[in-house]
């Protein structure tokens, strides 16, 4: 019996495949099993959807937490499997839960951007180096291309546009001990964000653009 996470996926890819130009490049690096962060840039509300549809691994996600109060779609995301968070990534319990999940060797999406980024990659949050270092679970980086043309209801079913989702190699952080200061934690999130970026065009790539000087993608 398919569950509605798996039903909306298939959805997904009919909607994808039928009226858009969709294509998924380096699929062959997802890991088949095992606790895994997928890290992606954030330009649509569409973007979960497109993870889900490109990625054969159930994904847990968290949302906004104004989204669980709507009628429509709060019973959506309760039955998605979702989980509601704070728009500033600082919500402890979303993040016990995301550790949680990853603990029974699932697989979480993170946006650590915090928000939607049409117009280039926004600075990521700390808390993904301390997810990924807490967990040590292998990340795997994802840039988004295209799909801040899909807007409003009707467009996720009809997107009409060309969208590419592009799949780094996977990877883990080091471990270690004691407890990571700060700006260290906001390095090694800059440097995953510096991975998601090396898969996108530089007009994506917002502060993460090779042309600042700021980051590297080696």
């Amino acid at each position: 019996m398919f569950s509605t996470y798996q039903c909306f996926a298939n959805l997904a890819k009919v909607c994808l495949t039928s009226f858009a130009k969709w294509e998924v490049h380096g699929g062959n690096a997802v890991p088949p099993r095992g606790r895994l962060i997928v890290v992606a840039n954030h330009l649509s509300y569409a973007d979960p959807g497109l993870l889900a549809a490109s990625i054969p691994r159930h994904i847990k996600f968290v949302a906004k937490q104004e989204l669980f109060s709507n009628p429509i779609t709060g019973p959506f995301l309760r039955s998605w499997g979702a989980h509601p968070a704070t728009r500033d990534n600082s919500d402890m319990r979303a993040l016990r839960w995301l550790i949680s999940k990853l603990e029974e060797e699932n697989v979480v999406g993170i946006f650590p951007e915090g928000t939607r980024s049409p117009k280039g990659m926004r600075t990521g949050a700390k808390g993904l180096a301390y997810l990924a270092l807490k967990t040590q679970a292998t990340i795997l980086p994802v840039g988004i291309i295209g799909s801040e043309n899909i807007k409003g209801a009707l467009r996720v079913v009809f997107p009409f546009c060309r969208v590419t989702v592009n799949i780094g190699q996977p990877f883990s952080l080091p471990l270690i001990d004691g407890r990571v200061r700060d700006d260290v934690l906001q390095s090694l999130t800059d440097m995953i964000m510096a991975r998601v970026a090396s898969l996108l065009p530089e007009d994506y790539r917002g502060v993460y653009s090779l042309k600042t000087g700021e980051t590297q993608t080696r």
